[in-house]
């Protein structure tokens, strides 16, 4: 099986003027890790933070940093961002020619990789280094801006890494995770879901959290349960 339910609230989705309060909020609620999204208007018609920003988030965070590389070259800045704090760092595979190396160089500094794919993208291309990193994330919405609607056609996608993946590796979901679309993603065997407005949009981030967790574990137990019963039969 994989790894447990972890829920990763989406500082996209926060208020800046009030990060810190904001980065509190979450961590009190039972975030287990916090998502850092960096979009460089290139990969992404967006922009949003830099290393800068990032260090300034470690500064006051308590639980590990998430970070989502939506940059058209990670590989030029990810030192810049390894320095500035981060515990994991996601890259898309579409903005790479040798994934490998970039995965070789993450490891290199005692941080955990990961490797992200576009809605359009197969899960199949994983392949190549799906032994090297610690997760997959799956955009189930296009890559660049919040509060978006779940792509329901990469549901499917998750479901064929879910049997194909190293029990270790996590998968992570980013893009539409609600109250009502996390059970659907947990029971095709993401565990690890990304969700901003889901959270930050509620003034009770304890009650997000907390029925966002239990929906997704809900979910993961009945998926469980029925494996096991097709492996028995």
């Amino acid at each position: 099986m994989h790894s447990p339910i972890r829920i990763a609230p989406s500082l996209l989705a926060a208020d800046f003027s009030r990060l810190d309060r904001e980065i509190k909020s979450a961590e009190d609620a039972g975030a287990d890790w916090l998502h850092v999204d960096v979009m460089d208007g290139h990969f992404v018609p967006n922009i949003t933070v830099g290393p800068f920003i990032v260090e300034a988030i470690k500064r006051v965070a308590s639980v590990p940093l998430d970070v989502h590389l939506m940059i058209s070259d990670p590989a030029k800045f990810l030192d810049r961002f390894i320095d500035a704090g981060s515990d994991s760092i996601n890259f898309h595979l579409e903005t790479v020619s040798d994934a490998r190396e970039l995965i070789a160089r993450i490891h290199s500094h005692g941080r955990k990789a990961g490797v992200a794919i576009s809605p359009e993208t197969p899960a199949d291309s994983i392949r190549p280094v799906v032994e090297m990193v610690e997760q997959v994330m799956v955009m189930t919405v296009h890559p660049g801006f919040g509060g978006q609607q779940l792509l329901p056609e990469c549901v499917e996608k998750v479901r064929q890494l879910a049997r194909e993946l190293p029990s270790h590796v996590d998968i992570a979901v980013d893009g539409g995770i609600t109250d009502v679309t996390i059970a659907q993603a947990a029971a095709a065997g993401a565990n690890v879901f990304v969700a901003g407005t889901a959270i930050f949009g509620l003034s009770d981030r304890n009650r997000a959290v907390a029925t966002l967790r239990r929906l997704a574990e809900g979910a993961w137990s009945r998926k469980s349960v029925n494996t096991s019963k097709h492996t028995s039969n």
